[in-house]
């Protein structure tokens, strides 16, 4: 996929707008030498139509880690990010995410009957000073409940291909409730893959995302996204999903 910002934007109006996010873009906080997404879509929005309230940027009502692809919401005016907030804090979002994985080592903590049939909950504790978290089986002092559902949607030659619906939102969520079961994202060595992608990114990509118009709140925007990197690898997710049964 192009990296011309224009061609990744997956829905927008004066509200809001969904992009396809690039692994390696920051959609918050990005450090020195990192792609600022909402900059880049300032600039790219900055002859469109605005609210009477907009923000000085659009800015991103959720969390999309640096390596991770996918979909991106970000508010364009202060009503708008006060009632995305809102819903994504009250779990008014569904969110999909594919996942290409290791297969698990005999590792006694992964059972195949958990993860592929269904519903996933951890205790997760966040480590700012090494900013990754770590799941545990039972609640604990500053650990929150995280929740997620799984299913094996195939398998290539040497990974596993998992679609995920995120139901809590919780810092890694996704990479440190799989590390918990021995599984770990393609590239992702922070949570123990064996090697990194060439580009840096890891095989976790937000695939779709549906959430309440901050303007018309009878009506569901769903915004659904392609893997922007684009080869034999997530061809075979892809044509895997496609033969199975999709989250409803």
């Amino acid at each position: 996929m192009t990296n011309d910002i224009a061609s990744r934007i997956l829905h927008c109006d004066s509200a809001c707008v969904v992009v396809n996010k690039i692994a390696g873009e920051a959609v918050e906080g990005a450090g020195r030498g990192m792609i600022n997404l909402c900059q880049l879509l300032a600039a790219e929005l900055s002859s469109a139509e605005l609210p009477p309230d907009a923000l000085a940027l659009p800015t991103a009502v959720h969390r999309i880690d640096v390596p991770v692809s996918g979909c991106v919401v970000f508010a364009r005016s202060g009503e708008a990010l006060r009632f995305l907030n809102t819903a994504f804090s009250d779990n008014g979002v569904k969110k999909l995410y594919w996942a290409v994985v290791e297969p698990p080592e005999n590792n006694a903590l992964f059972s195949a009957d958990a993860v592929f049939s269904g519903e996933l909950i951890h205790w997760i504790q966040f480590n700012p000073q090494k900013n990754k978290s770590t799941a545990y089986d039972e609640p604990g002092p500053g650990r929150k409940k995280a929740v997620l559902r799984c299913r094996l949607a195939g398998r290539g030659a040497n990974y596993l291909f998992l679609e995920i619906e995120l139901i809590t939102g919780r810092h890694h969520q996704i990479r440190a409730q799989l590390e918990r079961l021995g599984l770990h994202i393609k590239g992702d060595l922070k949570y123990g893959a064996r090697r990194s992608e060439p580009n840096g990114g890891i095989r976790l990509h937000a695939r779709s995302i549906s959430f309440p118009h901050p303007s018309n709140k009878d009506s569901i925007i769903t915004a659904q996204a392609d893997p922007p990197l684009r080869d034999n690898l997530w061809q075979a997710f892809e044509e895997a999903v496609f033969e199975g049964i999709l989250f409803q």
